[in-house]
């Protein structure tokens, strides 16, 4: 786990390279343990590549990057783990090649050499990389299918420049940010960010999951961009039920067994819902002599505490439990820190909960935690997606099931048959008829704290930014709304933040369900094994870990996760908080006085509580601690 950067510039200016040095001490926190740069004439203009290291394999100097082929022509820079990185090492052994390490960067950097692009599908892991191939001059960035690890870029006819952060990006182009207004809006208004290429930053784009970029100095100013990997819509196989369950356990585990690979100690996120409770109890089966750790966030005294069920699994397995409690004040201490390390605004306080989690994790000695994140996302978790398991049934010739399954859905906590509805109707509505049902449940685009005239003069569309599905055979609407939750709105935000939260204490951070082979399987399963007509969600997984997970836990029929009891902290932080939205007046389109009006609304209980609360706070902070301009 590391930090990259690296850029081409056609008229390097005056102290480049204190720029590149400014930009590796920027993301020092991503890579304490050593550091490399390499630069030097060619393309047309000068070319660099830089790298900070965490080391958790090969921990020897043997590591260090950016790293040579052997006859020179390529050079690479790596963020990430390649998990099946000794499996490929001999089949690349068998092939002739030699090798001079023990790490999988010597592994990525000879796969691209043999087999190019074609090296992309082989590899298991979370990556950003860059290649430079001297022969001809071009440079190639690659995300991994999700993105788990970041890589932002801008480009322009005089320079092209990447790094894995936006402050070290900003701090190679040696100018200060201007905010991207579209991107504001979206989230201030709607919650929506990290949902595609833009960035709030003007000019810089994030690589998005399963991305490649090539850039050439042939064309520098047009670099070739296209997915290698997007989430498969397509028919069901016809894998029987309990085969798939079977195929399921044997894929998970040996995702298990190669996350756990490392030369630094390793640890594990335990919220107590099924995710993280699978993670820990899988760890536990496939090394049953493990020492385990785990470390779990406590909402004290909150009815949404998990604890008892976090205390569950860490018996079961004999691990040793670390807990995080959050004292009052704590949060309005952090903010600063928490907001300039996830360096773009995030959508809610649980991601502070995160940020306690990591840290703890740093201050107990651990350098590689695992965590569920992204099972939601393949296994149709949270409330199970039923307008769209709803659609399908019904598009599919089969009224009465979706009458079936409407009800049986609805019985669980938490559900209702009016939300199901609201929404199954909001599918099949066109633009006009959705932004007017949106308007009339209290979700209003033009706010009276911003300024909609000013917005709409600048070129902002003053509307939710609804997403156009991709095309999905009939009956297939749920894994429709998956692939898009993966590579588009839900993930995306979440892998960021949780990217963010774990190398802000240089904990390199795993996450065992995300991976190809996974996705691609269970993507590829009847939308019933996801969801069962009875409105279980993640329906196979909890059959699949029978044996390995305690049944009472596979039987929940709540989801929590590392929720936090947000009201309360927004009252114990209330000062503070409108000391910082007194700032609103610094952005051109924030009516201030009517921000403040809204705040003290929702905190006197006029208002009903949203997370836009929190949203107008480490907005208007992050403008600021940034040095944002309009």
């Amino acid at each position: 786990m590391c930090g990259i950067l690296g850029g081409w510039w056609r008229h390097p200016p005056a102290g480049l390279e204190l720029r590149l040095q400014a930009g590796l001490a920027a993301l020092r926190h991503r890579g304490p343990n050593d550091q490399g740069l390499e630069g030097s004439a060619q393309a047309g203009g000068h070319l660099a590549l830089g790298h900070t290291r965490l080391s958790i394999l090969d921990l020897s100097p043997a590591g260090r990057q950016p790293r040579a082929s052997t006859d020179g022509r390529y050079l690479i820079t790596f963020n990430g783990e390649i998990y099946n990185y000794r499996e490929l090492r001999r089949e690349l052994m068998q092939a002739g090649r030699v090798f001079e390490t023990d790490t999988d960067t010597e592994v990525l950097l000879q796969a691209w050499e043999t087999w190019g692009e074609a090296a992309l599908p082989r590899l298991v892991g979370m990556f950003a990389f860059a290649v430079l191939d001297r022969l001809d001059q071009s440079l190639t960035c690659v995300a991994d299918p999700f993105a788990i690890k970041p890589l932002f870029w801008t480009c322009s006819p005089q320079v092209f420049a990447f790094a894995s952060e936006p402050k070290a990006l900003q701090t190679l182009l040696g100018e200060a940010p201007r905010l991207d207004w579209q991107r504001a809006y979206d989230y201030l208004v709607h919650g929506v960010y990290d949902s595609g290429e833009r960035t709030f930053t003007s000019g810089v784009r994030r690589l998005r999951p399963g991305q490649l970029l090539r850039w050439s100095a042939a064309s520098p100013s047009a670099p070739e961009i296209r997915f290698w990997w997007q989430p498969p819509v397509r028919p069901a196989t016809a894998l029987a039920f309990a085969d798939a369950a079977a195929a399921l356990r044997e894929s998970f585990l040996e995702s298990i067994r190669l996350h756990l690979r490392s030369d630094v100690p390793v640890g594990a996120a335990l919220s107590g819902g099924l995710d993280s409770s699978a993670i820990v109890c899988a760890m536990r089966h496939v090394e049953p002599d493990l020492p385990i750790h785990t470390i779990s966030f406590v909402a004290q005294g909150s009815p949404k505490s998990e604890e008892a069920w976090a205390d569950r699994i860490n018996a079961h397995v004999g691990a040793r439990p670390h807990k995080v409690y959050v004292r009052p004040g704590e949060l309005a201490a952090h903010l600063d820190d928490l907001i300039q390390a996830q360096g773009e605004p995030f959508g809610s306080t649980s991601i502070y909960a995160q940020y306690r989690v990591f840290r703890a994790a740093h201050e107990h000695g651990f350098t590689v935690m695992l965590e569920g994140q992204g099972a939601d996302e393949l296994l149709a978790g949270y409330q199970g997606y039923p307008a769209y398991r709803l659609q399908s049934l019904i598009e599919s010739g089969h009224p009465l099931q979706a009458l079936a399954f409407l009800r049986a859905w609805a019985s669980w906590p938490g559900r209702s048959v009016a939300h199901a509805l609201r929404h199954t109707t909001s599918l099949f509505m066109g633009d006009g008829a959705y932004h007017a049902l949106r308007a009339r449940i209290g979700k209003d685009s033009h706010p009276a704290w911003i300024d909609a005239g000013m917005l709409a003069s600048a070129g902002v569309a003053l509307s939710y930014p609804r997403l156009s599905p991709r095309s999905a055979p009939r009956g297939r609407r749920v894994v429709q709304a998956l692939a898009e939750a993966i590579s588009t709105r839900g993930l995306p935000a979440l892998l960021r933040q949780g990217d963010r939260n774990a190398m802000r204490f240089s904990i390199e951070n795993r996450v065992p369900f995300l991976t190809r082979p996974l996705a691609d399987f269970l993507l590829s399963l009847p939308e019933s094994y996801l969801v069962s007509a009875q409105g279980e969600t993640k329906h196979i997984l909890r059959a699949a870990l029978r044996g390995i997970v305690p049944e009472d836990v596979l039987r929940r029929r709540d989801k929590v996760g590392f929720e936090t009891p947000e009201h309360d902290w927004l009252r114990e932080s209330a000062e503070q908080a409108r000391h910082w939205l007194r700032d609103a007046g610094d952005i051109p389109f924030l009516r201030q006085a009517a921000l403040l009006e809204a705040f003290e609304a929702i905190l006197a209980g006029r208002q009903p509580f949203s997370w836009q609360a929190w949203r107008w706070i480490n907005f208007v902070r992050w403008f600021h601690l940034t040095g944002m301009r309009p």
